[in-house]
C-alpha cells in the first residue's frame, strides 16, 4: 500500500516515515509542496497515486494562530481542503489530523466523538472549521483528533520542562488545564492500523489516562531524576495569548471501535526520555 505523509518533516510526520514499515511511505515536506497551492497539492498527488493520504501538515503554534488568523486558516482549514479535492480527484483515502481544541473544555468527562464543537481559540477553529469541510468533501475521511503530542525530533512540552530544568531551581506549571499526552511514536501506530483497517468517520486517538500540566512536568522530572521544583499555577496566573481548554481529555471508545489501542501516557513518556537521551 502506497502512503503519502503531508508535513513529513513535522514531529508526527518524523514518526510516521521512521516508524511505519509495512508500507510504501511518501514523505512531502512543507518545502516540497505548500498544502495552500490547490495546483502544486493536485500534481504531488497524481504522481504518487497513494492508497491513503495522511494530512499531517498544519501550522501548529497555538498562539501564533491567534495573532495570525487568516494565516492559520488558509493552512489549517483551506489547505486541508485543498489536500481532500485532491485526494477525491485521485481516488485517494484521507486520514486528517485534528485536536482536542475544537472543544471548549466545559464537560467534565471524556470528550466523545459525537460531543458538539465548540472552539475558544482560533486554532481550534481552524481545526473544527477543516473537520466539517472535509466530511463535505470526502464524507469517508478519516478525522483523527488527538491532543498534547510530545516525541523526539521537534519542540514539545517535555523537552521545554527538561531544558528549563537545567536553567531554573523551580518551574511555574499551569494546573487547571487536563488532557491526555500522547507520544508521536504511539500514535503513528495507531496511524497506521487506522489506514490499514480503511478507518473512517472521527476517531479519538492519545495515550491512555490522562494528566494536568502541573503533573505531567512532574512526572517528566521524577523520571528525569532531575531534582528542581515544580510549583502548581492558574492559567490566570500564567496568562497566554490563546485561550486553552479547562478539561479536552478525549475518550478511548471510538478507537477501541476499530480494535486500536494505546499505552498508558507515563509509559510512553519513560520510552521517550530513554530515546531523547542520546
Amino acid at each position: 500500500m502506497k502512503v503519502l505523509v503531508f508535513g513529513a518533516s513535522g514531529l508526527l510526520g518524523k514518526a510516521l516515515m521512521r516508524e511505519w514499515r509495512q508500507d510504501d511511505l511518501v514523505g512531502v515536506r512543507a518545502r516540497d509542496a505548500d498544502i495552500r497551492d490547490l495546483a502544486r497539492v493536485q500534481s504531488v498527488v497524481e504522481k504518487a497515486s497513494p492508497a491513503w493520504i495522511v494530512l499531517a501538515a498544519a501550522y501548529t503554534d497555538v498562539d501564533g494562530c491567534e495573532a495570525h488568523p487568516e494565516l492559520a486558516f488558509a493552512v489549517n482549514r483551506d489547505g486541508a481542503v485543498n489536500v481532500a479535492q485532491a485526494a477525491k480527484e485521485n481516488s485517494a483515502k484521507l486520514l486528517f489530523l485534528s485536536s482536542d481544541y475544537v472543544f471548549d473544555g466545559s464537560k467534565a468527562s471524556p470528550y466523545e466523538v459525537d460531543d458538539p464543537r465548540n472552539p475558544r481559540s482560533v486554532y481550534g477553529r481552524t481545526k473544527a472549521e477543516a473537520e466539517v469541510r472535509l466530511l463535505e468533501v470526502l464524507p469517508e475521511c478519516c478525522i483523527v483528533r488527538t491532543s498534547w503530542l510530545f516525541g523526539v525530533g521537534g519542540k514539545c512540552f517535555p523537552d521545554t520542562i527538561l531544558k528549563l530544568a537545567g536553567q531554573r531551581p523551580a518551574l511555574d506549571v499551569v494546573d487547571d488545564q487536563r488532557g491526555c499526552p500522547t507520544h508521536s511514536v504511539d500514535l503513528a501506530g495507531a496511524i497506521a492500523q487506522l489506514c490499514r483497517k480503511n478507518a473512517s468517520g472521527i476517531v479519538h486517538a492519545t495515550n491512555t489516562g490522562d494528566c494536568s500540566w502541573f503533573e505531567f512536568a512532574r512526572e517528566i522530572l521524577k523520571e528525569a531524576k532531575l531534582s528542581t521544583e515544580v510549583r502548581p499555577v492558574s492559567s490566570r496566573q500564567m496568562a497566554r495569548p490563546a485561550p486553552r481548554p479547562a478539561y479536552s481529555v478525549l475518550s478511548p471508545r471510538s478507537l477501541r471501535k476499530w480494535e486500536v489501542a494505546m499505552p498508558p501516557w507515563q509509559d510512553a513518556l519513560v520510552r521517550y526520555l530513554a530515546e531523547r537521551t542520546p
